[in-house]
C-alpha cells in the first residue's frame, strides 16, 4: 500500500536534517497523487482552509488544529507516528503587499494563484 500525500501549506526549513529535492509541481500532478494514495494533512493556517479546499478539490483539513511535524530517527518527517519521505506544499500567491490577518478568512480575490511544491527527502548514504 502507498503511503498517503502528507500535504501542508508550508515546511519548517528548521526539520531539513537531510539533503532534500525540492521542485514546483503542477496542481493537477497533486490532485492525481491524492486520489491515488489518500491525504494527511498538517495544514496550518485555518484562513485559507475554504479557497484551499476548492482549488485542490479536496479537505486538506488536518484531523486537529496546527498538527506540529516531528523528525523520525531517519531525519524523516513525522506526524502521528508515520514517517513519510515527501511532503507536498500548496501554498497561495497573494497579490501584492497583501498579508493575511490572524485568524481572517482569505477571500479568493486575495490569492492570485496557487504555488505546488514537492519536498522529497533523498535517502542518505551509510
Amino acid at each position: 500500500m502507498n503511503t498517503p500525500v502528507l500535504l501542508g501549506n508550508s515546511y519548517p526549513l528548521s526539520l531539513v536534517r537531510r539533503r532534500v529535492v525540492i521542485e514546483p509541481r503542477p496542481l493537477e500532478e497533486l490532485r492525481t497523487e491524492i486520489a491515488a494514495r489518500g491525504l494527511i494533512s498538517f495544514w496550518g493556517h485555518a484562513n485559507t482552509l475554504t479557497v484551499a479546499r476548492h482549488i485542490l478539490g479536496y479537505d486538506p483539513t488536518p484531523p486537529y488544529n496546527r498538527p506540529a511535524l516531528t523528525l523520525d530517527a531517519e531525519c524523516l518527517p513525522s506526524l502521528s507516528g508515520q514517517s513519510f519521505d515527501q511532503v507536498w506544499l500548496l501554498s497561495p500567491d497573494y497579490r501584492a503587499g497583501f498579508r493575511p490577518e490572524i485568524g481572517k478568512e482569505v477571500g479568493s480575490e486575495d490569492i492570485l494563484g496557487w504555488q505546488v511544491l514537492s519536498v522529497v527527502f533523498v535517502q542518505t548514504s551509510p
